[in-house]
């Protein structure tokens, strides 16, 4: 064929690129937010994180690149083989570029992984240490109170007020199991005793015959390890057998808000709490509270805040590299700062961790509340640094 006859089909063919070219450069800049919209953690994360990420996307100004920012979302059903498959449709045929929130180990793991196999990002608020630690990875990143900072800063606050030994209840998976262990070796540290433990499976209705086990131990404190539905169950059924009359304290490592309002201030009250966001920690966070409320009918928790963080910088990395590459946004997220209405200054550290402050708090009791919303008392701010598994720690390699 001469050069002349090729010439209408170079141009069809540059006409056809040239047109997907186009196609691609109105397409959206696409997140989705994969986590637990119907079971036992929906009050933590659900809807509600989807409302923050959506506020994000309104304050990043609705579009970059000359794109809409979209949100999309599923629920995983605490199911890694059902979070996968949507994390990979997301990632192939739907033109995702970052997965955020999750709140399931074992899902966390799976996705993070599928991330780094197709060179997107996972921005996840679950608390498994395994994560950021021996299962880091480049395309992952770990955005609110891990299970290093829950355990140790809840055992350090409870141990300091009053030492005593400890026996653990502790869900059945993955984060659950790093977060004992981290527990544990605090109570260790800290010259106190480990008098047993148990397990159960997300989802428990009926803790009796668990309850009865830490009973008999006749340890001082009761540590629960888990949290949204089981833990309200626990913790009512721990009021029913009377554990605070006989001389055993229920403390749980992973209380959040949500939590304290279904429970009421009333079987809260003296409650340790382990947090980077409280709605009324400053007018800055009380004035977005205020408005997340507004959409979603219910004040943020600390898991939403964070959703809300996560997204936030997401976009400002995405504006700062002024493209949606996943290198150049990976690379803009960890030169940038994160800053938002409750983080200022953090730092994205080379195992994914966002070195953020974390407080400790405890539970009002009724009587000392100026409102309803009036529920912790906040009684130490620790730094990034002072919470978060040292380095020489981690079993991350891409800290050594």
């Amino acid at each position: 064929m001469k050069f002349r006859q090729l010439l209408p089909l170079l141009a069809l063919c540059a006409g056809g690129h040239a047109g997907f070219a186009l196609a691609q450069a109105g397409q959206p800049v696409k997140i989705g937010i994969l986590n637990d919209q119907s079971g036992p953690y929906s009050s933590i994360t659900g809807a509600g994180a989807v409302v923050a990420a959506r506020l994000a996307v309104e304050d990043a100004g609705g579009s970059l690149l000359g794109k809409p920012v979209e949100v999309v979302m599923a629920d995983h059903q605490h199911k890694p083989d059902i979070g996968s498959s949507i994390a990979r449709r997301w990632f192939d045929t739907e033109g995702v570029g970052a997965v955020f929130d999750i709140y399931n180990s074992g899902v966390a793991l799976a996705v993070q992984k599928i991330a780094e196999e197709k060179n997107k990002i996972l921005v996840s608020t679950v608390n498994s240490g395994e994560l950021t630690g021996k299962s880091c990875s480049t395309h992952g990143m770990q955005w609110g109170p891990d299970g290093y900072a829950l355990s140790t800063l809840t055992v350090k606050g409870v141990n300091a007020a009053k030492p005593g030994s400890w026996f653990f209840l502790t869900v059945d998976y993955t984060a659950g199991h790093s977060l004992e262990k981290d527990a544990r070796q605090t109570v260790e540290k800290l010259g106190s005793k480990v008098a047993g433990a148990v397990r159960f499976p997300l989802g428990t209705a009926d803790f009796s015959s668990y309850l009865l086990q830490a009973q008999a131990s006749k340890a001082n404190y009761l540590g629960f390890v888990g949290g949204g539905a089981d833990l309200l169950n626990a913790a009512k059924q721990a009021d029913e057998f009377q554990l605070q009359r006989s001389g055993q304290r229920f403390v749980t490592t992973s209380l959040t808000t949500a939590d304290i309002v279904a429970l009421d201030n009333k079987k809260a009250a003296g409650l340790p709490i382990v947090f980077s966001f409280y709605w009324d920690q400053s007018p800055e966070a009380r004035a977005w509270a205020d408005r997340f409320k507004k959409v979603h009918g219910q004040l943020p928790t600390d898991m939403q805040a964070n959703v809300y963080s996560a997204v936030l910088h997401y976009l400002k990395a995405v504006k700062a590299a002024n493209s949606a590459d996943t290198k150049a946004v990976l690379a803009k997220m960890r030169e940038l700062p994160v800053n938002d209405f409750f983080t200022a200054n953090a730092r994205i550290r080379e195992d994914g961790r966002l070195m953020r402050d974390m407080y400790y708090g405890t539970v009002k009791a009724p009587d000392a509340m100026k409102n309803k919303d009036d529920l912790i008392v906040v009684e130490k701010k620790f730094s990034g640094d002072e919470a978060f598994i040292p380095r020489a720690m981690s079993q991350c390699a891409l800290l050594k």
